[in-house]
């Protein structure tokens, strides 16, 4: 699963990173500990000129999908991750998956690895090149039936799928991570559901690095540079392992 990531990068940065056209998010400090319900940068596609069509908009989602049909928002606090595997056939997924699809920009993520003797140690994950990810997202837009003078929520969830040989000895789930040349066909919702489908795997895992870091992650209420500082054993020399 993906339950915690940083989001470090600046809006301008995000904004030539994942080359849009329209900026519709503010500036957020830099956060380290992004939990979900949090508003968080995401890069989706928004209605256009009719002679230019639709155009690249980077903006702000809360971080836990809610399906337009749901009652009231707290489904998304339970809703933060889309698993992959049957995810067309999904109720809550399906028509987000056909129709709106995102990339959710993260600098890094946190997953927990078990220990023998109980408990479970953090590990930060990252790209080697130190780019930011492109999270698979699905978004939606929720309305208050009882306020429809109330602007309209609009939210997400980051797909995931099994773990790469990277990942395996920390947790049997990651994001699905997308490379640029795949960005486009993901974000477009002519593409058809079958090769969309098919984006949903491990990414390769030489591009990333993982490392151990401070339990202090674990409380959402830290957020600092340092959570992302190695926890390394003596002798590691600071170098990042899996």
């Amino acid at each position: 699963m993906c339950g915690r990531f940083t989001s470090t990068t600046s809006v301008t940065d995000l904004a030539s990173v994942f080359e849009v056209e329209e900026v519709r998010a503010p500036e957020m400090p830099p956060r380290y500990n992004v939990a979900p319900t949090s508003p968080v940068y995401a890069v989706a596609l928004a209605r256009g000129d009719e002679d230019k069509g639709p155009r690249r908009a980077l903006g702000t989602f809360r971080w836990g999908l809610v399906p337009s049909w749901a009652r009231d928002p707290s489904v998304g606090n339970r809703m933060i991750n889309a698993r992959a595997e049957g995810i067309s056939k999904k109720p809550a997924y399906r028509n987000a998956l056909a129709r709106r699809r995102c990339l959710v920009p993260a600098d890094a993520f946190y997953e927990w690895k078990k220990r023998p003797a109980g408990g479970k140690l953090p590990y930060a994950v990252r790209r080697r090149d130190r780019q930011p990810m492109a999270l698979a997202g699905i978004w939606e837009v929720w309305r208050d039936r009882d306020r429809p003078d109330e602007p309209p929520l609009r939210s997400c969830a980051i797909v995931t799928t099994e773990a790469n040989e990277l990942m395996a000895p920390i947790h049997d789930r990651m994001p699905v991570v997308l490379e640029r040349a795949e960005w486009e066909r993901w974000l477009d919702p002519a593409t058809d559901l079958s090769e969309v489908e098919a984006l949903l795997r491990p990414a390769a895992p030489d591009l990333f690095e993982a490392f151990p870091v401070s339990t202090a992650v674990n409380n959402v209420a830290n957020d600092g540079p340092e959570l992302l500082v190695p926890d390394l054993p003596p002798g590691a020399g600071g170098r990042a392992v899996s």
